[in-house]
């Protein structure tokens, strides 16, 4: 039986569980390898193994764990993490017949040096896939499931400071990084590092229920919607490009931002024309100038709600704009937050 439901504006097939005596329906692999985030695999893990577990104990309720997790690697290696932990895997990716799902954790070392010595994993990615498992990624885990082809065609998302790589490198890839979570029929990616709990609570929803992941989010003291990465992000990421005069009109408007700028004074500080300017502009950054401007001050803007005590139409004016309530459509448009929600969660 398939129940939809939704979780943070997704739609999502809930599966109802089915017990054979005690054996678990639902099986989890997490898949390993070296230089991954070790915190994505254990933390991911331990939110799968638990659910209908630690609620209930708290409740004084019999357990009834939902989940079997395992980890597996090539050839049942150890993985070693990032942070140097060595973390034992339960099966080699090699002989796994089946999953329900299949998770990708983050890359944490060298995305491109990752990528190559990892690439013997994307045949087994593949498999599962095409056995019908779930195959989820959390942040630059993406770029795996990209490598495999799994992506091309699909809305996807991976950690905000990863966005421009990934576009230049997967083009096919309808990458919407500003979104915490997307789904793509029984493909999920998360964004930013610490974005698996949130992935893998919305798993705990899709195969246990509303019901079972609110109680997990809560034995775990864990928000179960945050809403967009978009508010964590910031826009020095479109520096990491090679025009010269697109950079030096960068560094004019990050010193500028506050005053009234006209497009053509931009073109005439690089002596480029206004169109020139703009295609070259688009080219390096994905945006416009107006564009780039705007995401100036919604981050200077975002830096004064964090530590400034003063009103929202002070700091409006302060990053050059009049209209309060135009820049508040502008500010939630940029990170899904309107400033006072930004202030409550990110202020010091």
């Amino acid at each position: 039986m398939v129940i939809l439901a939704t979780h943070n504006g997704l739609l999502l097939a809930a599966k109802n569980f089915v017990y054979n005596g005690d054996e678990i329906l639902f099986k989890v692999t997490i898949l390993g390898f070296n230089q991954a985030y070790a915190s994505a695999i254990t933390g991911a893990l331990d939110l799968f193994a638990l659910a209908g577990v630690t609620w209930q104990r708290m409740q004084g309720l019999p357990p009834t764990p939902f989940f079997e997790v395992q980890i597996a690697t090539l050839g049942k290696q150890v993985v070693r993490c990032i942070n140097q932990l060595e973390i034992n895997s339960h099966i080699a990716i090699e002989e796994l017949k089946k999953t329900d799902l299949l998770l990708i954790p983050t890359i944490g070392g060298s995305l491109l040096s990752v990528l190559q010595e990892n690439r013997n994993l994307l045949p087994h990615i593949k498999r599962h896939y095409e056995l019908g498992a779930d195959i989820a990624s959390n942040c630059s885990g993406a770029f795996l499931l990209a490598e495999a082809g799994l992506l091309d065609g699909r809305e996807a998302t991976t950690h905000w400071g990863y966005a421009q790589l990934f576009r230049s490198r997967y083009p096919k890839v309808h990458l919407a990084a500003e979104k915490l979570i997307t789904t793509s029929d029984n493909i999920y990616c998360s964004g930013g590092g610490m974005a698996w709990f949130d992935l893998a609570l919305l798993l705990i929803e899709r195969y246990c229920g509303h019901d079972v992941a609110t109680t997990t989010a809560k034995a775990h003291v864990i928000d179960l919607s945050r809403g967009q990465q978009a508010a964590y992000a910031s826009i020095r990421a479109k520096k990491y490009h090679q025009d010269p005069e697109v950079l030096q009109v960068q560094e004019w408007l990050e010193a500028h931002f506050s005053q009234s700028v006209q497009i053509s004074d931009l073109a005439d500080l690089v002596n480029l024309t206004s169109r020139t300017l703009n295609r070259r502009f688009k080219q390096a950054t994905e945006q416009n100038p107006l564009e780039y401007l705007q995401g100036l001050r919604v981050e200077a803007a975002k830096k004064l709600l964090e530590k400034s005590h003063d009103s929202a139409q002070r700091i409006v004016s302060h990053v050059g704009y009049d209209d309060l309530s135009s820049f508040t459509r502008l500010f939630k448009k940029h990170t899904g937050l309107s400033p006072s929600q930004y202030a409550k969660k990110f202020k010091r």
